[in-house]
């Protein structure tokens, strides 16, 4: 088989999501496992969590019906609620909790004849601008909605969109728009994403949504996961399937962009954009070989990248090459592609194997 795969730690999640309990204490927390669990495999890491999770986030019926069958008797919330009438069935069916997000979800529900009601979760565009009630509409849907046969609890829902940044002015003005409807009679409410989990208590109230700090990445630029105590998920391991020597003045790989400086020693790693390492990794790039990083060397291919090994003479074909993981941090490799690390984890392909651990 080719030697590339992406190791998940599993301890290391369930690691991640006491930390977020123990950041709200008292708080119920929705595990968010959409986009395939950030692209470490959902079924897996629902499993491994069920016991502990009060409940579990994802962003479309599709995603809800395969956490169903890894957790029957789980909580799950559809974050962007239903996209058609008919989904508002399969939701009570599934027994799931429902955001609605506008007044054309919220005239389907009220259409609907469901076999139990729903948790309705309504959502307030605080601020993002994304999806959600603007505040008077919000308070029109509530006392539409309140005490219908359709909606079992009546709950309230928002996203930060600058929690990541800290000291921002917008955040506090989502609070304080949050804060102005919780005069409404509401049986739950949720704010924090994984950034407000972590630096804003303030916005805990009963549920917290803890998404990227599962993973071990950091929502945060200036601080790491390392920095807030959480513990990387996935390893992506590539191995070296060639070694050569280039003479000074030689390029390597499409465009000829990097060029010898010296005698160089070139390996060429079996891991490329089609497996979902950036192709935007610029030359220089760290990957780490015998606990000891190297530089890439020119531009990532589909399936392969080069790196150079002249400071690293031991390595040989065959040798273990770690793209990210506890040696080299996924949100360091993301700063070098001017992305996050969210885009990096749910970008893994499905032709990498993933191999669970812990």
């Amino acid at each position: 088989m080719r030697p590339l795969v992406a190791t998940v730690d599993l301890s290391a999640i369930r690691h991640n999501y006491t930390m977020a309990k123990r950041c709200a204490p008292g708080r119920h927390a929705f595990a968010v496992v959409k986009a395939n669990a950030y692209g470490h495999g959902a079924r897996e890491v629902v499993t491994h969590l069920r016991e502990i999770a009060d409940g579990f986030a994802v962003a479309c019926l599709e995603e809800a019906e395969d956490i169903r069958l890894s957790a029957p008797d789980a909580r799950i919330l559809l974050l962007e609620g239903c996209f058609e009438p008919a989904e508002y069935l399969r939701a009570a069916e599934l027994g799931l909790d429902v955001a609605i997000q506008d007044q054309r979800q919220a005239d389907w529900l009220l259409a609907c004849d469901l076999p139990r009601p729903l948790n309705v979760w309504l959502k307030l565009d605080s601020g993002m601008h994304r999806l959600g009630f603007a505040a008077e509409s919000l308070r029109q849907c509530h006392a539409r909605l309140k005490g219908s046969v359709q909606v079992a609890e009546l709950n309230l829902i928002s996203h930060f969109a600058c929690a990541d940044e800290r000291g921002h002015s917008l955040t506090e003005l989502q609070l304080e728009r949050y804060a102005a409807l919780l005069t409404l009679e509401f049986d739950n409410c949720s704010l924090a994403n994984s950034a407000a989990v972590l630096t804003l208590p303030q916005a805990h109230m009963a549920w917290i949504r803890p998404g990227i700090m599962l993973y071990g990445a950091t929502p945060f630029a200036e601080l790491s996961a390392q920095e807030l105590g959480l513990r990387p998920v996935m390893t992506l391991t590539g191995a070296l399937i060639a070694v050569r020597d280039v003479p000074q003045g030689e390029s390597v790989g499409y465009g000829a962009s990097w060029v010898a400086q010296r005698a160089s020693r070139i390996g060429t790693v079996s891991c490329g954009y089609a497996d979902g390492y950036p192709r935007t990794a610029p030359s220089g790039t760290s990957v780490v070989i015998h606990r000891q990083r190297v530089p890439l060397a020119g531009r990532v291919s589909m399936d392969m990248l080069a790196v150079d090994l002249t400071d690293l003479p031991q390595a040989q074909v065959g040798d273990a090459v770690e793209l990210w993981g506890a040696q080299m941090p996924i949100d360091e490799l993301a700063q070098a592609c001017g992305t996050i690390g969210y885009e990096l984890l749910t970008k893994v392909t499905g032709r990498v194997p993933r191999h669970y651990v812990g």
